[in-house]
């Protein structure tokens, strides 16, 4: 026989007694694997199924620690009962049923270091030593922690937060959540139970921009549901940073109750603030209240430089302000005030003006009938009648020579002149009251006619009465067919100064 036979018969028989092992090792049902926690308890089941013709005579459980070495922890025979040889399981170790067929046993106040294989063995006729393995995983709930480390302001890099995951198995894993410029590294050591502690440290350059920002440590592991989280503030110490506010460059003289404040941006809390002014005497006028420097009232003792000084544990840090007084006879706070008062005044007085000039240009165009061309004017329903220009000295009225314009209710619009030539009196030559109220002339030429019909009036005033000594005290007023209009005589009456005026309806 070749020797390439020989091998492959070999195999051929190696493979058959392979294929019976695992059909007689599938007799013996065991879990594959289980898992406990420290100071519990677990049941490890086994039961030899399909005996058949197959005598069992004796089961065991073996502890494997570490592989190829087993320990014996406990043995049950049919005739002999239970037995426990193992000291380090003595009285933690228990048959639950004490039979040959179901030899499942239950291991009390279960340690880390129980971890590892245990295998149900059974003793039989005629097919020798049939067997199954369980592997107890012993898990470890880690002790999670995580803390900021106080750390002081610098250029180099230092660790500003630590988290740790203490004492579980398996072992943990942890990351970091932060916008935070930074980096962090685990490291991991074994504890004599077994048990695995992780450690993670995060690393920056510390800056006073940092402190209080916030990271989060997430740990991760087989018996959490889901990553304990921690959220933390980095604290990040430094010395006062100072500045003073509250000066607007607005201190003029007799101005009150100016403030400044001393703010510091310091970690720790600063301990003490003192102000101070570069003269070395603090002004009578001022007053401070631990941050607050309150100026009651401004005067050129204030016109000096003021210093504030914080200090804490770490250090001090001061700031300057230099406060300069003004002249001002006036509050400037009462500028708006003040404009508003001036704006009001001149819109009243531009209203007022404009009141003013429509009056004004409204009596001009009553006091004359008609307008520069020749048009009439309106004078609603009433009658006008132009008299003498003045009164004489004696307070008598001067007498009417010039024409009267009367206006007609039965006619709306319409102005009648009535004659009011009188025998003694030549109609060819007018009077100065004539030429003023025809409405051919501007304003300045009927000025010049009054001042000349006022030195003219007291002249002919007494040959004016002479003329008319004759006529009783009412004028009788005459028709004139062919000149005038005619109109009612008796609505007209005659006055004691000389003149004549409507019964009905008189604008004077």
């Amino acid at each position: 026989m070749s020797d390439f036979t020989m091998i492959n018969c070999c195999l051929i028989l190696g493979a058959c007694l392979l294929s019976s092992q695992v059909v007689w090792s599938q007799r013996v049902r065991v879990e594959y694997e289980v898992t406990a926690y420290p100071n519990s308890s677990v049941n490890l089941r086994c039961e030899f199924i399909n005996s058949g013709n197959t005598k069992l005579t004796q089961v065991s459980w073996m502890f494997e620690r570490v592989e190829g070495d087993r320990h014996n922890i406990a043995v049950f025979h049919p005739n002999y009962g239970a037995s426990f040889p193992n000291k380090e399981f003595e009285g933690r170790v228990n048959f639950t049923r004490g039979s040959l067929e179901n030899p499942s046993i239950r291991i009390d106040k279960l340690k880390m270091a129980d971890a590892g294989r245990y295998i149900c063995e059974y003793a039989t006729y005629p097919s020798g030593n049939e067997q199954g393995t369980t592997t107890l995983i012993m898990l470890a709930k880690p002790k999670n922690s995580a803390t900021a480390i106080p750390v002081r302001a610098g250029p180099s890099e230092v660790v500003v937060a630590s988290c740790v995951a203490a004492q579980g198995k398996p072992e943990a894993t942890i990351s970091w959540i932060t916008t935070i410029a930074g980096r962090y590294n685990n490291t991991s050591v074994p504890e004599v139970d077994g048990t695995v502690t992780v450690k993670s440290e995060f690393r920056m350059v510390p800056t006073p921009a940092e402190n209080g920002k916030e990271l989060t440590c997430l740990v991760t592991q087989r018996t959490q549901s889901e990553p304990k989280s921690f959220t933390l503030k980095l604290v990040v110490e430094y010395p006062p940073t100072v500045t003073i506010d509250g000066y607007d460059n607005n201190w003029y003289m007799g101005r009150t109750d100016a403030v400044l404040t001393c703010e510091a941006d310091a970690n720790p809390e600063p301990t003490e603030i003192t102000w101070t002014t570069t003269s070395g005497q603090m002004p009578p006028s001022v007053r401070v209240e631990h941050n607050r420097l309150l100026v009651r009232k401004v005067d050129e003792t204030v016109n000096t430089t003021f210093v504030c000084e914080v200090k804490n544990r770490l250090g001090a840090g001061k700031k300057e302000l230099s406060a300069t007084v003004i002249e001002s006879t006036e509050d400037p706070s009462s500028a708006g005030v003040v404009a508003g008062a001036i704006l009001g005044s001149f819109l009243a007085l531009v209203l007022v003006g404009a009141l003013v000039t429509v009056l004004v240009m409204r009596s001009r165009r009553q006091q004359h009938g008609y307008s520069g061309d020749g048009e009439q004017s309106a004078y609603g329903n009433k009658t006008r009648l132009f008299g003498g220009k003045k009164a004489s000295k004696n307070g008598t009225g001067a007498n009417n020579n010039g024409p009267i314009y009367t206006y007609r209710e039965s006619d709306p619009g319409a102005l009648t002149e009535k004659c009011n030539e009188f025998p003694h009196m030549t109609a060819s030559t007018p009077t100065a009251h004539d030429i003023l109220l025809s409405g051919e002339l501007n304003e300045a030429e009927r000025r010049k006619f009054d001042a000349l019909n006022d030195s003219l009036e007291e002249e002919e005033e007494e040959e004016r009465y002479d003329r008319f000594s004759g006529l009783p005290p009412s004028y009788q007023i005459h028709r004139h067919e062919d000149e005038c209009a005619p109109y009612l005589d008796d609505d007209m009456e005659s006055q004691r100064d000389g003149s004549i005026i409507s019964r009905t309806a008189i604008y004077v």
